[in-house]
């Protein structure tokens, strides 16, 4: 299973890395210039940054996850990060 969102914001690179940053003391993480991995025990959580939005998918590895509760701590963390309004739209697969 997987979500997955384009969020539009103009510190998309910002608010990644903050997010990374933010759960790297509790899961492991792999980032490039362009693309941050947060890696739970449920899912892997991919940040990929572009002009004027931010690209979010969650890979879920098995399919008894609550998968509306993690798109939900994502966003949430996600508008921690950045301290301001976002909005997400998933796509489920």
């Amino acid at each position: 299973m997987k979500s997955i969102s384009n969020i539009q914001t103009l510190q998309a690179a910002k608010i990644a890395k903050r997010l990374l940053n933010h759960w790297k003391h509790k899961f492991d993480v792999a980032n490039t210039e362009d693309h941050y991995e947060i890696f739970m025990p449920s899912a892997t959580v991919s940040l990929s940054p572009k002009e004027n939005l931010l690209h979010v998918e969650i890979d879920f590895k098995t399919n008894d996850v609550d998968q509306i509760r993690l798109e939900q701590v994502v966003i949430d963390h996600l508008v921690r990060m950045g301290q301001e309004e976002l909005n997400a739209e998933w796509s489920r697969s």
